[in-house]
């Protein structure tokens, strides 16, 4: 989309990209009202949390799950300056697909992807399909879990999208245990990454957490 269509289509009150998200995801998830989460603070107002909002879908699909989608990695307001780039800011925003379990708590969930997404805003370093990252602890803490680091892979059911201010892929967030770090820290190769995620895949496609996963 070039500036003067632009200009044409969009106002400045529009959220531009945000809409293009909610597009993408309604999709799937139709007229289903999410939990949002908004900060109070913007980050660029001096706000702790990079991230604008982060919505919370149910999801029936494979097994009972939360679906859980970042607003603020992507150009998410009307900015002329980035109409018709080849990515939307820093081209994509997290997802994560946590197994339902007795006494649900998905806020330790929402902290930990405003923690990584924290550490993209600080260093200027993004993250790509098949990287990884330790938690350095427990995903969960208050968790006797083996889940201490996150992979990334393109949400099976989002993808990537193409928004007028360029392309936002749905990065999701996936955890894998100590033994399966230390095994890509072996050989940190995005093969090696991808290979790990397929097998995961066989018996889970929709590559949900689940905090009791050995």
């Amino acid at each position: 989309m070039n500036l003067e269509d632009y200009k044409q289509k969009f106002t400045e009150d529009d959220a531009v990209g945000w809409l293009s998200i909610d597009e993408k995801v309604n999709e799937i998830y139709g007229q289903q009202e999410p939990q949002h989460f908004g900060t109070i603070i913007k980050y660029m107002l001096g706000g702790k949390d990079p991230l604008d909002g982060i919505s919370v879908y149910e999801s029936q699909n494979q097994e009972d799950h939360y679906h859980i989608v970042s607003y603020g990695l992507s150009e998410l307001y009307y900015n002329e300056e980035s109409a018709g780039k080849e990515f939307s800011k820093y081209g994509f925003e997290f997802t994560f697909r946590l197994k339902k379990t007795e006494g649900d708590d998905f806020n330790w969930a929402m902290n930990l992807m405003q923690n990584l997404a924290r550490y993209v805003f600080e260093t200027g370093k993004w993250f790509e399909e098949f990287h990884f990252i330790p938690t350095n602890s427990p995903i969960r803490l208050d968790y006797d879990t083996n889940l201490t680091a996150i992979a990334f892979v393109l949400d099976p059911e989002l993808g990537k999208i193409q928004t007028p201010h360029g392309e936002v892929q749905f990065l999701q967030m996936v955890g894998i245990t100590t033994e399966e770090y230390e095994l890509l820290k072996q050989n940190p190769k995005l093969a090696e990454t991808e290979k790990l995620l397929d097998q995961l895949k066989i018996n889970n496609p929709l590559l949900i957490t689940d905090l009791d996963r050995k």
